[in-house]
């Protein structure tokens, strides 16, 4: 089977970070950038890249981007060539385009003219933050939509010893225990009434705002 191949535009921290990951799992990847510069920092770990204006249709159609299964649009600061970038690509017929926003309504525009994921990083990141510094339990935040997230917590000193009968963390906080993970496994369907320990991780789904009443309650 032949490797998943990716596009990258954009060789920014964002888009750098992204492209060494996809070599590192072992994908093909194509970095493309205006800067020569950073075109040369990433030469040396990514498959292919090259120096291109993606809003060039042309240099697209050159570069072969049509032939990418998903393509990644990482363009820092510079929203119009961002835009213009994501309608180019999705009239040439990538089949995923994924699109790194700068904003709310950067980001509704992308939707708009078909981008098929957008993705807001520094925002991501910000909650990601937020969350581990009111519950230092926190250690990964995911927010799937405006009102549900995901949040990975440790077991804190309230928890341990404790079973998921005794927290009741459904009729208490209206949110969910889809998981508990000890060291390297999985358990997707919890025992209530097996006892916490104090490497345990709790895979917790939950509207926002009962997330932050939990998480809170049990950093205290």
């Amino acid at each position: 089977m032949a490797k998943r191949q990716y596009a990258i535009i954009g060789m920014g921290r964002f888009g750098s970070s992204v492209a060494t990951a996809l070599t590192d799992m072992g994908f093909d990847v194509l970095a493309i950038d205006s800067n020569e510069q950073r075109i040369q920092e990433i030469s040396n770990i990514v498959t292919h890249a090259v120096s291109a204006n993606s809003t060039d249709e042309e240099a697209m159609r050159a570069l072969g981007i049509r032939n990418f299964e998903v393509v990644v649009v990482a363009i820092g600061q510079d929203i119009q060539s961002s835009i213009l970038t994501t309608l180019i690509l999705k009239d040439l017929g990538i089949p995923t385009l994924i699109v790194k926003a700068q904003n709310e309504l950067h980001g509704k525009v992308l939707n708009k003219i078909g981008a098929d994921k957008v993705i807001f990083p520094e925002r991501d990141m910000g909650l990601r933050v937020a969350h581990h510094l009111t519950s230092p339990n926190i250690l990964d935040y995911i927010e799937l939509s405006d009102d549900y997230s995901i949040v990975e917590m440790k077991t804190s000193d309230k928890m341990i010893g404790k079973n998921l009968k005794d927290l009741d963390v459904r009729a208490r906080y209206g949110c969910n225990v889809m998981a508990i993970k000890t060291g390297t496994k999985m358990n997707i369907s919890p025992n209530a009434n097996d006892p916490l320990d104090k490497d345990d991780v709790l895979i917790i789904l939950g509207q926002k705002d009962d997330l932050v009443k939990l998480e809170l309650e049990f950093s205290k």
